[in-house]
């Protein structure tokens, strides 16, 4: 018989044997079947910091054995259009019940999309369908791979199964903050691939969906595009998962035109703010920073009207080159697994509004984060080098042309200039009234040589495509919107999760 015990409580530095031990003295006897269910660090007392477990022990040889998921006994033609979180984890169930999905992907198999994302940080040349944005893995493939989530969703779990079952560490299963790593995250996508391909499916890379067959209202197949060749053709479907991604806004266009219907969304711009690890570490546990993993955090401020953020922090992690349109300077954020950078970056975003778009129609947002990016660029010098600058000057609207302690690492190199020629006024006004504010609650977060990188334009689809209650396109039959693409979902965990939803309504719809 399992036994569970929570709130089990060891210091930071305790090595993770003596969970066992304490089992042990609980059952009275040797035990033969022990899992950790939740680890989480408690850090409020800088003094006295532990980690807080949960566990699950027997004296039995216990089994872990789930049934396998009914399938469906014909084969319905499912396309799938993306292949991030959402688009992988869809296909992946969708296996699981039986189907055999294909995937389309504009992009690059990961393998070649690295080394396309390799060469623009050194040549500066930038190819559109091949980036930080597109390719195999999504956005979420070169990002620092955080599976927390604030839903609090009945999937979440089984998105992280799926990471696990594909090679990424067991921990994320029972940790409070789930991190791979994008070095772990390039091997995960490789095997899901394998796997998907192993059981049927088919992926078409280096592939644009350039237009939708549809009639009688629904869907009937997908006018294709061969990326290199331009050569077009149709693929016919039962229908057609759309999991796009926040930045492919030539297929937002389309679909669009094409009928299905949609509507703008408010969403936030910002940019991405560096400090050096080590004092974060120290403002976040004190002394005992270097005896633990690399420190996160979390800050809001309601310092300005505007409400300013942090979002997806990267411990010991690098800003990123995460352009996907030539002539537009775009950043994010990455670590690998071991967080062991000197920095530690994270997004520092200002929610807008929709008057700050300056327009009401349908891709007013999508056309103000195009000029904003283009700002950079122009800011930048024109070579996809970003502009930035230390907090100190900019705190003071002043531009040195020198950094101080902290070393931007943006790849493709920076230009350090005024970000009050860059940024909207008003988000410029919101960061510097926001990050004093958030220097409260982490002190340093102020600190002078803080270096503030432009801009962080992709936070999420600027607009929704609509869906009913069988997550089909309320206007276009058999299309299914999915993930950040539908507006429905953000960051890695949620939009897995959406995929797996989705691949559910399929099931049920075709079983």
């Amino acid at each position: 018989m399992i036994k569970r015990l929570d709130n089990v409580k060891l210091p930071a530095g305790s090595p993770e044997s003596q969970l066992l031990k304490i089992a042990e003295r609980r059952l009275g006897a040797p035990v033969r079947y022990f899992k950790i269910i939740k680890k989480s660090l408690d850090a409020r007392d800088k003094g006295n910091i532990f980690w807080v477990y949960s566990i699950a022990f027997s004296a039995g040889d216990e089994r872990e054995e789930r049934a396998p998921l009914e399938r469906i006994a014909a084969n319905p033609k499912v396309a799938i259009v993306g292949s991030g979180p959402a688009g992988l984890m869809c296909a992946l169930r969708l296996i699981d019940r039986g189907f055999r999905p294909v995937i389309i992907e504009r992009g690059k198999p990961v393998e070649d999309r690295r080394r396309s994302c390799l060469e623009f940080y050194q040549s500066h040349v930038l190819d559109p369908e091949s980036n930080v944005q597109f390719g195999e893995g999504g956005a979420g493939a070169f990002s620092d791979g955080k599976l927390n989530t604030q839903t609090h969703d009945g999937l979440n779990a089984e998105v992280l199964r799926y990471f696990v079952a594909f090679g990424a560490p067991r921990e994320i299963e029972y940790l409070n903050k789930p991190h791979v790593g994008s070095d772990n995250l390039y091997n995960v996508l490789r095997n899901m691939r394998a796997h998907i391909l192993g059981r049927g499916g088919k992926f078409m890379f280096d592939t644009r969906v350039s237009g939708l067959v549809c009639a009688d209202g629904g869907l009937k197949g997908l006018r294709l595009t061969d990326v290199a060749s331009g050569k077009e053709d149709v693929l016919p479907c039962d229908a057609a998962v759309f999991a796009i991604g926040h930045s492919a806004r030539d297929t937002f266009t389309m679909l669009n035109d094409a009928g299905a219907a949609m509507q703008p969304r408010e969403f936030a711009v910002g940019v991405r703010i560096e400090h050096l690890a080590e004092d974060i570490g120290r403002a976040q546990y004190g002394k005992s920073y270097k005896i633990l993993p690399a420190a996160d955090y979390k800050l809001v401020s309601h310092a300005h009207e505007r409400t300013v953020f942090t979002f997806c922090m990267c411990p010991g992690g690098v800003v990123m080159p995460a352009a996907s349109e030539e002539g537009g300077v775009v950043v994010n954020g990455m670590s690998l697994f071991a967080r062991d950078g000197v920095n530690s970056n994270s997004a520092l975003m200002v929610q807008l509004r929709r008057e700050d778009f300056g327009g009401n129609d349908l891709f007013a947002g999508m056309r103000f984060q195009r000029a904003l990016e283009r700002r950079a660029f122009e800011a930048g010098g024109g070579d996809y080098s970003a502009p930035a600058i230390a907090y100190g000057d900019f705190a003071r609207g002043a531009c040195s042309g020198k950094f101080g302690e902290v070393v931007p690492t943006y790849a493709a190199g920076v230009k350090c200039v005024p970000l009050d020629e860059v940024l909207p006024g008003v988000v410029s006004d919101a960061l510097k009234a926001a990050i004093p504010d958030m220097d409260r609650r982490l002190k340093g977060f102020a600190s002078s040589h803080a270096v503030l990188t432009g801009v962080e334009t992709r936070f999420s689809s600027p607009v929704r495509i609509l869906r009913d209650e069988t997550m089909q396109s309320v206007t276009v039959k058999n299309l299914y919107p999915c993930g950040e693409g539908s507006g429905y979902s953000g960051g890695i965990t949620s939009s897995a999760a959406d995929g797996i939803r989705t691949a559910e309504a399929l099931y049920e719809r075709f079983k």
